[in-house]
């Protein structure tokens, strides 16, 4: 499976995944000028959303000019989609989806979003699975026989505390990092419950700009997994 990472951060997020035969995006966070540069928008058979935020569905409307764009129903109807809302694709968590030679399983995350999901998605292809799940602080599903995990590790709770008490971060905004997104130590406990036997790669998504150090989290999960490591922080 290709998997190519467009952008992922709080200034957007945009992922690329292909078998060879279907290609998908997951999140809408960047410019089409952007995702032109490495991806050809007319071979796209579909884009799957984990939530409204602009960071993840900003371009959504301009992606539905070219393909369906996937989410639950709670998320699409917070888009505008305007004269492309044929274009709007209800999943639901659980029920298996086919886009293309792709087979999706939409399941429940935690963020302070409507109807957030993560995906579970399976190539007919190539017979390999990818995880993906962002913005969350937790996730309840326990997987098997993955291939590819891209999954959020945001920041460390240390780093966060100190930036607190150095007056760099309001109380407020530290709050809502807490209730919305992967600390590492939770990461940590996820991959440890998880069969990671297949694994191939993991990576690492959406990382803070000021609550995250990107060569401890590769050290860190690389020694609790021993599998290669991706970090992924590209605005």
């Amino acid at each position: 499976m290709e998997i190519k990472v467009l952008a992922s951060s709080s200034k957007g997020n945009c992922y690329f995944i292909s078998d060879g035969l279907s290609n998908l995006l997951i999140e809408a966070g960047i410019n089409l000028k952007r995702i032109r540069q490495q991806v050809d928008l007319m071979s796209l058979d579909g884009c799957l959303l984990t939530h409204e935020h602009k960071d993840h569905s900003g371009f959504a409307k301009e992606i539905a000019k070219y393909c369906g764009v996937y989410s639950s129903q709670y998320t699409l109807e917070l888009l505008d989609f305007g004269k492309y809302s044929y274009n709007k694709k209800v999943i639901k968590p659980k029920i298996t989806c086919s886009i293309g030679s792709f087979k999706i399983i939409a399941f429940n995350t935690q963020h302070d979003a409507i109807d957030p999901f993560g995906f579970l998605i399976q190539s007919t292809v190539t017979k390999e699975k990818l995880l993906f799940a962002t913005d969350t602080y937790y996730i309840n599903p326990k997987f098997k026989e993955l291939d590819y995990i891209m999954i959020e590790c945001n920041y460390k709770a240390e780093i966060l505390l100190s930036n607190i008490s150095k007056g760099r971060i309001k109380k407020g905004n530290a709050n809502r990092l807490l209730k919305s997104h992967f600390e590492i130590e939770n990461v940590k406990s996820f991959l440890k419950a998880q069969q990671l036997s297949n694994v191939k790669k993991i990576y690492l998504l959406h990382l803070s700009d000021a609550n995250s150090d990107e060569e401890l989290f590769k050290k860190e999960i690389q020694k609790i997994t021993g599998k290669e490591v991706i970090v992924c922080k590209k605005e």
